[in-house]
């Protein structure tokens, strides 16, 4: 039931995610552990205002791991997503808490929904200035994920681990020629001659899908325009990566990270910069 309310949260909405959908279908069926004992235990969300993550040495370390999904988690922690509202809780719950020095975001995801995600990424890129902010790539960054990291004011990424990812996909599911083999017959009643456009049983047509292009290419422009302000790098610069994913020194070198470092190597660093 989990996984079925995880596939609905993104069910007829525009993604940020990587290409690789073995990777999605992973991240909503299995239930795996997380990997983040390295920082400490995860607290559960209750009742009262979810809290992600560790305080460690005074700094707020808050995961981004698995399928990134709008809104906040249903009353119940599963390691195969994690909701915007919970990270944007914790996040400012960190910049407001003058006890805690920095704030981290240890990053494994291939991304999420573009709902939430943007709006996210505007809140923690004001929130530069009160305290380091640092993304600590722990081992992908992508997509919608990668929006996130490129708000912080520092990308680390592993020798293995990737970021990029720069684009939004949008699909439409025909079913019309299985429904025909199957002899099964829809019939439609309707209000409004685009109500059906994105329906499975609706051949898309070319209007329909210009239309859902359209929406896809602003939501993509919308993307290189936050990553070309949050790395202070030119919006060409940022759409010529074409949704390529850059392993390592290869995102440093295409201004989509600041330095290569495994994960416990860059909280060491981060704790010896802080004193």
């Amino acid at each position: 039931m989990k996984s079925l309310a995880l596939a609905q949260r993104m069910l007829g909405r525009p993604l940020a995610l990587t290409p690789d959908r073995m990777e999605v279908v992973r991240h909503l069926l299995a239930h795996g552990s997380d990997d983040m004992s390295m920082f400490g235990p995860i607290q559960e969300k209750e009742d009262r205002d979810p809290v992600l993550g560790s305080v460690i040495s005074d700094v707020a370390v808050i995961p981004v791991s698995g399928v990134l999904l709008p809104g906040e988690s249903p009353g119940w922690w599963w390691s195969g997503a994690t909701f915007y509202e919970d990270i944007n809780v914790s996040f400012q719950q960190a910049i407001n808490d003058p006890t805690i020095k920095a704030v981290v975001f240890l990053i494994d995801s291939p991304g999420g929904t573009v709902a939430g995600c943007f709006d996210l990424a505007d809140r923690i890129y004001e929130g530069r200035g009160s305290k380091p902010i640092i993304a600590i790539v722990n081992e992908s960054a992508y997509s919608a994920a990668y929006a996130l990291a490129s708000s912080a004011d520092t990308i680390i990424v592993p020798r293995t681990g990737g970021v990029g990812s720069i684009g939004v996909v949008g699909m439409h599911v025909d079913i019309t020629g299985a429904l025909d083999q199957a002899g099964i017959k829809v019939t439609t009643f309707q209000f409004g001659d685009q109500k059906t456009d994105s329906y499975p049983t609706t051949i898309m047509s070319e209007e329909a899908a210009k239309r859902f292009q359209s929406d896809i290419d602003a939501m993509g422009e919308l993307f290189v325009a936050t990553v070309a302000r949050n790395r202070d790098i030119p919006a060409a610069r940022v759409r010529d990566t074409q949704a390529g994913t850059f392993l390592g020194q290869r995102g440093v070198d295409a201004g989509l990270a600041d330095a290569v470092m495994g994960a416990e190597a860059a909280f060491r660093d981060l704790l010896n910069t802080l004193g």
